[in-house]
C-alpha cells in the first residue's frame, strides 16, 4: 500500500473482503465487522481534529489495518494470526472478536508503529510525546465503540446466555484492557526500534511472533475468555534484550 492510502481507502478494502467472504469462514466476520467500524469510527475522528497530527495518525492507522489485510488475504500469516484465524467457528462471537484484537493488537501495532516514527524521530523527545499521545487517544475512540459492539453481536443472534450475563463486564473491563495493551504496545515499539538500530530485529520481531501466539492460544483454552483476560491481562511484554 503506498503512503497515499487513506482510512476511507482501508474501509473500502474490508468491506470488498465482507461481502466475497465463504459461508464456511463466516465466523471471520465478526472480527472484519468489527475492525471494520472501528476503523471508520477513527477516520471520522481524524475528520474532527481529535488528534495532534491527524496525518501521521492516518498513515498509521492504514500501515496497522493492511497488516491485517495481508494476513486475511493469506499473504503473511503469521502464527497468532494462524490460531485466531483456525479458532473453531462454533465459539461465540465475542470470542472471535477477541482472539482478532489480540494478535492484531499484540503483533501487528508495534510494527505498524514503527513503519511510521524513524529512528530519527525516536530521539525527538517532544515528538515522541505527540506521537504518544495520539497513541492513547485511540483508547477514547475504541472505548466509545463498545457499546455499540456489544448491540452489533446481539443483533448476529449468535450471543449466548453467558455472553449477555458478561455483556456489563465486557463494557467495563474494556477500557482497563485498552490501557494496558497499549501501554505493553508502547514499550514493544521502544523495544523493537532499539533492535532495528542493533541488527537484532528480526530475532525480537520473532520473540513477540511467540508471546503473541502463547497468549492468543490461552485464549483458546475451554472457559470465558473475558474472565480469563481479567485474569492474565491483554498485553504481552518483550523481555529485556
Amino acid at each position: 500500500m503506498n503512503d497515499g492510502a487513506s482510512v476511507a481507502d482501508v474501509v473500502a478494502r474490508m468491506q470488498e473482503r465482507l461481502d466475497v467472504l465463504p459461508d464456511e469462514l463466516a465466523h471471520r466476520r465478526f472480527f472484519l465487522g468489527t475492525y471494520l467500524r472501528t476503523t471508520q469510527a477513527v477516520g471520522r475522528a481524524i475528520d474532527r481534529a481529535r488528534f495532534e497530527d491527524p496525518e501521521w495518525v492516518e498513515l498509521w492507522d492504514v500501515k496497522f489495518a493492511e497488516l491485517y489485510l495481508q494476513a486475511l488475504d493469506g499473504e503473511l500469516v503469521a502464527r497468532p494470526w494462524q490460531l485466531a484465524f483456525d479458532a473453531p467457528p462454533e465459539l461465540p462471537a465475542l470470542a472471535h472478536v477477541l482472539l482478532g484484537i489480540n494478535a492484531h493488537v499484540n503483533y501487528d501495532l508495534p510494527q505498524a508503529l514503527l513503519a511510521v516514527i524513524s529512528d530519527d524521530e525516536f530521539l525527538d523527545q517532544q515528538l515522541m510525546d505527540r506521537r504518544r499521545r495520539d497513541h492513547e487517544r485511540i483508547d477514547g475512540v475504541l472505548a466509545e465503540r463498545v457499546g455499540a459492539e456489544d448491540d452489533e453481536l446481539a443483533a448476529t443472534g449468535v450471543r449466548t446466555l453467558i455472553d449477555r450475563v458478561l455483556t456489563p463486564l465486557n463494557r467495563l473491563a474494556s477500557q482497563r484492557f485498552l490501557k494496558e495493551s497499549r501501554q505493553k504496545v508502547w514499550y514493544n515499539t521502544v523495544e523493537l526500534q532499539a533492535a532495528r538500530l542493533d541488527g537484532t530485529y528480526d530475532k525480537r520481531l520473532a520473540e513477540l511472533e511467540v508471546l503473541s501466539a502463547a497468549k492468543v492460544a490461552d485464549l483458546l483454552r475451554p472457559g470465558q475468555v473475558l474472565l480469563r483476560l481479567a485474569v492474565t491481562g491483554f498485553g504481552v511484554t518483550l523481555p529485556p534484550a
